[in-house]
């Protein structure tokens, strides 16, 4: 796989390079509520600049039906690019019509622009791989080398992810070169004793990592709305819970696996319960009790671990040597709920081990909750991506790039 640095020093000026970044940032109307994702590409698109490239911006934003929306425009994504570089940023308002060859053919030596959500255009994610193609070959036209560098999506087969390297001579940007050496760490050259967090809500879209880290990992902690599947399958009362019924049987074997390889498979003993999810707009105080895990009230829904079950994650934190985190442990948005995701993110800190937060929502939970990012060893920009490097899976965005 090239580097940007190899690309560097082959020399770049008066060239239009073609970024593939994730800008795709959490949105509160047009305010950006977190720019971690921009700030992220920011070492890639400021080296281009700097050696006089004409550089060309593009991503997606959410999740669009394959036409403009408003809703979903990276005009707020490109305005915080040029205050973030502390220059003008020209934002082309279509991905490959008029405005976006206006906006390029603008460019000087050492000049950016952004074009508008890659997503506006049904090419970019199409199942077609003709419809894809001509997407990707529209895209060529705009640019004479591609730097791949938006990590989040490299697991996506998409257009500008895995269509457009084949077109136009690649390299990986720092980001992805980051991301991928990180990961390395957490699979090929593992630091023991590995323990590994896993949160957010639903089960079913972490089945695969664990399944690959019953073989890896030495513990696995299991928090937020996904725990409650795994109570379940103990004959726990869950209560209104969070819970995939269709999964306690696949849940049920992973438990014996796990002590059959002598994986630690770590449970709440203890969750805050209530009868009313809260309020995350206002955040109104929440009713909610404290109760042990196999105690939860038939009409209680449990909304983050309790006292003793962040004192148990901490303790199983301590000693490690590497640690991979990725999902939240409660509804840390309200702050009510927000007590067993900051317990985890300290215990990270207070580790003498490689922390990795594996992006997401735990990677918007650190920076919420004021924690100073420099302080992890590592916080992804890609929480599916992260997952799916880890279940031993081909991420089409990587292959792509690799010559």
């Amino acid at each position: 796989m090239k580097t940007i640095d190899q690309l560097l020093a082959d020399g770049v000026a008066g060239q239009r390079v073609f970024v593939r970044a994730d800008l795709n940032v959490p949105l509160d109307g047009q305010t950006i509520t977190d720019d971690g994702r921009i700030r992220a590409v920011l070492p890639t698109v400021k080296a281009l600049a700097d050696a006089g490239a004409r550089v060309v911006v593009a991503s997606h934003l959410g999740r669009p039906k394959g036409a403009p929306d408003p809703a979903f425009s990276l005009a707020s994504a490109a305005a915080r690019l040029g205050e973030l570089l502390g220059a003008d940023v020209a934002f082309a308002s279509d991905t490959v019509g008029e405005s976006a060859k206006a906006a390029v053919a603008g460019l000087a030596d050492g000049q950016v622009a952004v074009i508008e959500n890659l997503r506006f255009n049904a090419g970019e994610t199409s199942k077609d791989d003709a419809e894809r193609g001509a997407f990707a070959d529209q895209l060529a036209e705009l640019a004479d080398v591609y730097v791949g560098d938006g990590f989040g999506a490299v697991h996506r087969k998409h257009a500008s992810v895995y269509d457009l390297p084949a077109r136009l001579p690649h390299a990986a940007g720092y980001l992805i070169a980051t991301e991928v050496g990180v990961l390395r760490k957490l699979t090929a050259e593992v630091e023991r004793p590995y323990v590994v967090v896993l949160g957010g809500a639903k089960v079913s879209d972490k089945l695969g990592v664990i399944d690959e880290l019953l073989g890896k990992a030495d513990r696995i902690l299991i928090g937020g709305g996904m725990a409650y599947t795994f109570l379940k399958a103990k004959g726990y009362e869950v209560g209104i819970s969070l819970l995939q019924e269709d999964q306690v049987p696949t849940v049920t074997e992973y438990m014996e696996r796990a002590e059959k390889n002598g994986v630690e498979l770590v449970l709440p003993v203890d969750v805050l319960a209530s009868g009313e999810f809260p309020d995350l707009k206002t955040k109104a105080p929440a009713d909610f009790a404290t109760v042990d895990a196999d105690k939860i009230p038939a009409d209680k829904e449990g909304l983050d671990i309790g006292p003793k079950s962040r004192e148990l994650f901490a303790a199983k934190i301590a000693d490690a040597r590497t640690v991979f985190w990725n999902g939240p442990v409660g509804v840390f948005e309200h702050p009510d709920y927000a007590g067993g995701t900051r317990a985890v993110a300290q215990a990270l800190l207070d580790s003498d081990g490689f922390t990795v937060v594996g992006g997401g929502d735990s990677a918007a939970a650190v920076r919420t909750l004021g924690f100073d990012e420099n302080a992890f060893g590592h916080i992804s920009t890609g929480g599916g991506a992260s997952l799916e490097y880890l279940e031993g899976k081909t991420l089409p965005g990587l292959a792509a790039l690799e010559d």
